[in-house]
């Protein structure tokens, strides 16, 4: 191993459906460590990529910030990663995009794909039954989704749940007290009569399994990430092109992390892919990146929940 580099494993399927042409750069931005679930599966799809990951550390959570503030650090973070050379950025926030979305795609000239909550594929799938949507405050309250639920002839619950968000920060996933919090919230509602429960935050997606004890076996857990997505392989064109249609097996995938000055936060994967991870705009050491090897072998662990 070359000296300054610190070997990390990383245990999770990757399945390649899509190639990127080489050098381009595709950034990941959220307040925190919600939007490697959207970043996780974007590994799984494509290759040949650079991206770059940026967490606002600094600032999560986002979902109890003013609107004017929320905009105010998307721009910065988003201008922060274009500066690093990003030809496309993913808001993988659904907050950030509720508040911010608008503003970001006026002030930067490459693609900017937001996190819609997937509220319509709910009511088109399981539409005879009412949709639960869980959210923060932020996007529970905002015009955005007003609209969009507007639109739905499904009928449609929300809960606001803050503290699933620092309970995911905290690394805190399947203890007694997230059970009895989200059994306390969900019990205000009639479950029994949910067809889908919609998580319209990327940090709820570590929590799959305790939600599916909670919900009936019926009840579908749906999120937003194949949609954004394929937004963003659209938005890309010619920038993608399509693989044979045989999926990687499973592997357990070594990368090498270097941790010099000019590369440290830079993670390497077997299939052609790396990311260069950022907290609010610092690189991450080698302590860090393990953390993000914990977030990571939790969200393969929730991926087939649903």
């Amino acid at each position: 191993m070359p000296k300054g580099e610190i070997a990390v494993n990383l245990s999770y399927n990757l399945f390649l459906n899509l190639t990127l042409d080489k050098d381009l750069k595709i950034a990941f931005f959220d307040s925190g460590i919600g939007g490697l679930s959207v970043l996780a599966e974007a590994l799984r799809r494509f290759s040949g990529a650079e991206f770059l990951y940026f967490a606002d550390e600094d600032h999560v959570p986002y979902g109890t910030k003013s609107r004017a503030e929320i905009v105010r650090l998307s721009l910065n973070a988003v201008g922060f990663l274009v500066g690093r050379g990003a030809e496309a950025v993913v808001v993988a926030c659904n907050t950030a995009t509720s508040a911010a979305i608008s503003e970001l795609r006026g002030a930067f000239s490459v693609p900017v794909i937001g996190m819609e909550p997937a509220v319509k594929l709910a009511a088109d799938s399981f539409g005879a039954r009412p949709t639960l949507l869980i959210a923060t405050p932020l996007t529970i309250a905002g015009e955005k989704l007003a609209r969009l639920v507007g639109r739905l002839e499904c009928e449609t619950w929300s809960l606001a749940l803050p503290r699933l968000v620092e309970f995911a920060q905290d690394l805190e996933f399947d203890s007694p007290a997230v059970r009895a919090y989200l059994r306390q919230e969900l019990g205000k509602f009639e479950l029994a009569r949910l067809g889908s429960l919609v998580l319209g935050c990327t940090h709820f997606n570590y929590f799959k399994d305790v939600l599916r004890e909670i919900l009936s076996p019926h009840v579908r857990i749906i999120d937003g990430i194949d949609g954004t997505l394929n937004r963003l392989a659209s938005e890309l064109g010619g920038g993608l092109k399509l693989v044979s249609g045989e999926d990687l097996p499973s592997r357990a995938a070594k990368f090498n992390a270097k941790a010099d000055s000019e590369n440290s936060g830079k993670i390497y994967y077997p299939n052609g892919n790396s990311v260069e991870y950022f907290y609010s705009g610092r690189v991450l050491d080698a302590a860090q990146l393990r953390k993000v090897e914990i977030f990571l072998k939790r969200l393969d662990a929730m991926r087939e929940i649903g």
